[in-house]
């Protein structure tokens, strides 16, 4: 068994509030979820209006399998996200 795991961080341009940051944090983890059937959580900068930090979690019998399905994941938020630009993003296996 592989646990991929991806931390990204996002910059919000024209977050107002953390409501604004909420609403974009939902959106972007309920997606995921539902299209790579990953485990995604807000995993820090919690009270910083601009900055989402996610934490993407994918478990396989393959390390290729997993880290094929997080940049994926990472493509997909970089591509569809227009109100979030993608700053940064790491990928480990454990």
């Amino acid at each position: 068994m592989v646990v991929g795991l991806a931390i990204v961080t996002l910059h919000m341009h024209e977050a107002s509030s953390l409501k604004d940051k909420r609403s974009v944090v939902k959106r972007v983890t309920a997606h995921l979820r539902s299209k790579f059937n990953v485990a995604v959580a807000e995993v820090d900068t919690h009270d910083a209006w601009g900055v989402i930090t996610l934490g993407v979690a994918c478990v396989s019998t393959e390390a290729g399998h997993a880290h094929a399905v997080l940049e994926k994941a990472v493509r997909l938020i970089e591509h569809e996200r227009l109100d979030a630009e993608l700053v940064d993003y790491r990928v480990e296996m454990l």
